[in-house]
């Protein structure tokens, strides 16, 4: 495989996100058009976003499934109540 690759902006860098494969959030810390192919004449390109998630270890997914964390439904607070 040939290291081949350029950084692309995207929208979402720097911020919370979430990987819908996997359900995994971090923060979308790049956005890389990497050459994935393992042939030398055949040159295979995709989108790959960089996320680096609360343990510190960044992981790889297609930028297709990358969503911002703020989507996500929230839990509801319930208010307690103190009856006299």
């Amino acid at each position: 495989m040939s290291e081949q690759y350029e950084y692309v902006p995207h929208r979402l860098l720097r911020r919370r996100v979430r990987d819908i494969a996997s359900g995994t959030e971090g923060e979308l810390m790049a956005v890389i058009n990497e050459n994935v192919s393992d042939s030398l004449t055949y040159e295979r390109w995709m989108e790959l976003a960089y996320i680096r998630a609360a343990s510190g270890r960044e992981f790889t997914t297609a930028v297709e499934n990358v969503i911002p964390a703020y989507d996500q439904p929230q839990p509801t607070r319930r208010r307690r109540d103190f009856g006299s």
